[in-house]
């Protein structure tokens, strides 16, 4: 880990350092040349950047230029930073090389970089790669949420509301027009708290106020022992709220899956780590961003928390057994001991840590770092997971191996600390195909 980084890689370079290319005092991980690729040729046409909003009055700028960011400032070279023009022109063409960004997040992000959130974009999907859509994207993505929050986040008795007042509207044209009567299809007569309607807001919202009574109770319990999420502080209240929301939306959004337990979990870490972006204008957007990053996350382990697929070969059960061939292939030893000997079942253990992503594991810190890994990894994560969670198994082997049933299971169940560079170190001298 470069934890010790404490350079701004928004600081100009020194002319020496310009020369050589290189900047003082920033992290080796930001010098790659990962910033500065190329762009590949075009073969579509930007979508035209949406209008910046200014305060009533103020005269429009002959020319504006997009803030430099901890991460845009990354990726303008040296021979950019010469003049304004030439700054600008290179910022609007870079992409991002995702695949040197991919090899360089699974050496570990350096946290007082500042670059965590945007990487993290990136890796997902979230982010384009040329950094002259971002502006257009993180709008778009924006205005969708909000649009998400006012039809799914509305009380049953607005919604009634609304639709009195479209049908006195439309009464009021019909009686304009001389009918003098409304039509009775029209008449709102099925929106009331005791309709058993199928489609009446109310029959809905009482039907889903046990999945939002859930989310409340688990967001509550969300890493107790951070203030971030936890306290009386308005922040972290404020914090909570967000979380309430993203996982009710999501819930109301795929009906197949709704709320499963333990997604609260999921989402913290991408919610903390954009809610703490140095950027106070990505921080404000926390909210939209965590929201489709968790269903860009969620997209590759949706199957685990799908109960009617358990049982199926995309199932959790299925996914469990990968963990067990993948153990059996790397120490069989091991997988023997555990499995044959002292019968302790890998759902005993490995449940929580593959559909939590090993939040529970693992400090929080320790987990945000397990995650650079996870995210990056060119395997993918439901496959760069299965292989931590079997180093996690080869580090403790010896303890393992001197312990019954009753001695593992608890071993597992409460993992020990760990170093999460030298945990890393091994799980990628697993790679491999993933055993089915």
């Amino acid at each position: 880990m470069a934890d010790g980084a404490s350079a701004n890689p928004g600081d100009p370079p020194s002319p020496a350092s310009a020369r050589s290319g290189q900047r003082k005092h920033v992290p080796d991980w930001l010098n790659s040349p990962i910033w500065s690729a190329p762009p590949p040729p075009a073969r579509h046409r930007a979508p035209p950047p949406l209008p910046r909003r200014r305060p009533p009055g103020a005269a429009a700028p002959a020319e504006e230029e997009a803030p430099t960011t901890a991460a845009t400032a990354t990726m303008t070279t040296p021979r950019a930073r010469r003049g304004p023009t030439s700054s600008r022109s290179s910022r609007s063409r870079k992409v991002v090389d995702l695949a040197e960004l991919r090899r360089l997040a699974c050496q570990g992000v350096p946290d007082a970089a500042g670059v965590r959130p945007v990487v993290w974009k990136l890796l997902l999907g979230y982010l384009p790669t040329d950094h002259a859509l971002w502006a257009y994207e993180l709008e778009k993505k924006q205005s969708q949420y909000s649009a998400f929050k006012d039809e799914l986040l509305v009380n049953p008795s607005e919604v009634t509301r609304r639709m009195e007042e479209m049908t006195i509207s439309k009464g009021n044209r019909h009686n304009s027009e001389g009918t003098g009567v409304l039509p009775r299809a029209e008449i709102v007569h099925d929106e009331h708290p005791l309709s058993l309607g199928k489609t009446s807001v109310w029959n809905q919202f009482f039907q889903e106020s046990e999945t939002i009574e859930q989310i409340d109770r688990d967001v509550k319990r969300t890493h107790p022992e951070m203030q971030f999420f936890n306290g009386d502080s308005s922040d972290a209240l404020s914090n909570q709220e967000s979380l309430k929301r993203i996982l009710t939306i999501f819930a109301k959004l795929n009906p197949g899956i709704r709320y499963v337990q333990g997604m609260n979990e999921v989402l913290a870490p991408l919610y903390y780590v954009f809610k703490n972006d140095p950027e106070e204008n990505n921080a404000e957007s926390a909210e939209p961003d965590a929201f489709f990053c968790f269903v860009e996350l969620l997209s590759g382990f949706r199957d685990n928390f799908c109960k009617q697929l358990d049982n199926s070969v995309v199932g959790i059960r299925s996914t469990i057994s990968k963990l067990s061939q993948l153990l059996k292939r790397h120490d069989e030893e091991l997988w023997r001991h555990l499995e044959v000997v002292t019968k302790v079942n890998p759902q005993f253990y490995a449940f929580r840590w593959i559909t939590l992503l090993l939040t529970q594991e693992f400090k929080f810190r320790d987990c945000i770092h397990i995650w650079d890994a996870l995210l990056g990894d060119p395997e993918g994560p439901q496959a760069t997971l299965l292989r931590i969670c079997c180093a996690m198994l080869i580090l403790v082997r010896r303890r393992l191996l001197a312990g019954d049933f009753t001695a593992n299971l608890k071993l597992l169940q409460s993992y020990p600390p760990t170093n999460i560079d030298h945990l890393l170190h091994i799980a990628n001298k697993l790679r491999g195909p993933i055993p089915y």
